[in-house]
Order: structure tokens, then C-alpha cells, then sequence
């Protein structure tokens, strides 16, 4: 297994600062490490991108792990590398499936809240498709966030509406989302029934409530590292048994992606979203030489 992490934007022969310590401890477990230009990506110069990749005379696996990439855009690097017998660990469709909630919802169904969606260009002459199917939540209170990404951060004015049936105050709260999103909004919009979570503490800088969460690595649909969601959290509270969720993830169609749980403040744990593996991020506390050993046993064993 090969590891392909973005370079600086102002130099391309460097790692990116943010995957600096990632990349020095996969190096030191003796893998093999390349750097790929996301700036050449998202310019659509693919060769420049790949540049510093050698052609390989035999395909040679890779996990990418860098900044998120819209599905197009990770489309063209996937057969731009393929080129190079370089084949990312994921497909354009697996990548879709981890990266965009409505394509992991079914196989999440069952331990998520209930969620409906609709495509951007679905809400060109305004809410009143979208206001139909929210009727499904009644007066229940729901949350607002595109295929990736919600507004966590400005809750009252771009990610809440405590009434589903309020329609002046979910149309409010939508606008402010989707100007607030502009080009970074990614396929559509999603609305999820609100569940109380379990809060540990506050963000010191946002003061946004910080829940009970973890986050799962699978690859191979094998649990590759179980690590505490929040850098800012001391947790304390018992380890949450993952049995059920290592089960469930057998029915996501990827081959590396992660699975965010919390627990509710009535006591169940739920899943918050899939994502894809390559682009979700690592808390900074997390044992990186047991994730990258761990992805080096499960790629020579992957029945362990």
C-alpha cells in the first residue's frame, strides 16, 4: 500500500503542513509515501498534479489522504493516476458513496436520524418541493446541511429550525445556509431530525457544544482505528461497544471510509455520517503509528 499526500501550495516537493506528522510516521513504518498538487487538481492540470509520481510497471494500490475534493475532481485524479498504475484505494462511485450523505444513507438507515435530501438544481424556483417532503418530520425539530457539511457553527442562524412546519423560519434559516455555502455547497441540501446528543463541554473558541462522538476507520470493512471525535474534550465517560457498528459498515459499498457515532442523552448510540477514509480528518491526539500499522496489516491480510 502506497500513500498519496497533497503537497504545500507553495512548494510541491513538501508535504502539506497539516499532513506533516501523518506523513513522517507512515515513512518511518517504511511505506511508501508520494505527493500529489491539489492546486494543479482543482486547476484542471492534471499532469502537473501527478508529476512527481513515477509510472509503475505493474498497478500499485493507493490511499489518499489530503483535503476533501469535490466528486468531479476526484474523478479526474482517479484516471488521471490510473495512467500511471497508480489506482486509489476508492472508485469515483465508492468516493461518492463515502463522501455524500445521500449515497450512504441506506446503508445507515436503520441507526441514523431520519433523513431526506434535494438536489441543487431541484431548488431553482425556490422551497416548495423540499417544504413537501419535510412534512415527514411534522412539527419535529430538524437540522440543515448540504451532502458534506452543515453550519454547526452559526446554529440558530444557518443549521437549526426547531419546527419543521415553519415554513418562514425553515425558509430563513435555508437561504442563510445555502448564500452562506455559496460555491463551497456541495450537491444539495439534506434535512435531518434533530437528536439530542450527549455534551461533554463547550469549544473554547466557538463555545459550540461538543458531544459524546468517536470516530471509526474501516477499510476493507474491517475496523482499522476507533478514536475520540473533539482534540478539546477530556473524555472520561465508558468506551461505547462497536459491535453493532462494525456490523453495519459491512453494507457500505467502500473500500476506505470512516463512520461518525454519538451518543443520545437517552443513552443510544447513533451514526452520524459516513465518510470517506481518504479525506476525513484525524484528531490530532490519535495514535498515528497504530492507524498506519494497522492499514499496512489489513492490506496483506485483509480477512484478519
Amino acid at each position: 500500500m502506497k500513500i498519496l499526500f497533497c503537497s504545500d501550495p507553495l512548494d510541491s516537493k513538501v508535504v502539506d503542513q497539516e499532513y506533516e506528522q501523518e506523513y513522517k510516521c507512515a515513512r518511518k513504518l517504511g511505506m511508501d509515501v508520494h505527493l500529489v498538487s491539489l492546486e494543479s487538481v482543482l486547476d484542471e492540470e492534471l499532469s502537473k498534479a501527478v508529476k512527481r509520481i513515477p509510472t509503475f510497471e505493474v498497478p500499485e494500490r493507493f490511499i489518499y489522504r489530503g483535503w476533501m475534493l469535490k466528486p468531479n475532481d476526484y474523478e479526474k485524479l482517479y484516471y488521471t493516476l490510473q495512467q500511471k498504475n497508480a489506482i486509489l484505494i476508492n472508485s469515483p462511485t465508492e468516493y461518492r458513496i463515502g463522501h455524500y450523505f445521500p449515497y450512504s444513507y441506506e446503508a445507515i438507515k436503520k441507526a441514523t436520524p431520519q433523513s431526506i435530501w434535494l438536489g441543487i438544481e431541484e431548488l431553482s424556483n425556490g422551497f416548495d418541493v423540499l417544504f413537501e417532503k419535510m412534512r415527514i418530520f411534522k412539527n419535529k425539530p430538524v437540522m440543515v446541511k448540504d451532502y458534506v457539511k452543515s453550519r454547526k457553527h452559526e446554529w440558530e442562524e444557518a443549521c437549526y429550525i426547531p419546527d419543521a412546519s415553519d415554513q418562514q423560519r425553515a425558509q430563513t434559516v435555508l437561504r442563510n445556509f445555502i448564500d452562506r455555502q455559496g460555491s463551497e455547497l456541495n450537491g444539495g441540501i439534506v434535512i435531518r431530525e434533530f437528536i439530542q446528543l450527549e455534551q461533554l463541554a463547550n469549544h473554547p473558541k466557538s463555545g459550540m457544544p461538543l458531544s459524546n462522538e468517536y470516530r471509526l476507520f474501516f477499510l476493507h470493512h474491517k475496523l482499522v482505528q476507533c478514536t475520540e471525535y473533539w482534540d478539546e474534550v477530556d473524555y472520561q465517560q465508558e468506551f461505547p461497544n462497536l459491535d453493532s457498528f462494525i456490523d453495519l459498515a459491512k453494507g457500505v459499498a467502500s473500500q476506505f471510509f470512516t463512520m461518525d457515532i454519538a451518543k443520545t442523552t437517552g443513552g443510544e448510540w447513533t451514526v452520524i455520517e459516513i465518510g470517506d477514509g481518504q479525506v476525513s480528518g484525524l484528531p490530532s491526539h490519535a495514535d498515528l503509528e497504530q492507524f498506519y500499522k494497522s492499514i499496512m496489516e489489513l492490506e496483506v491480510n485483509p480477512e484478519r
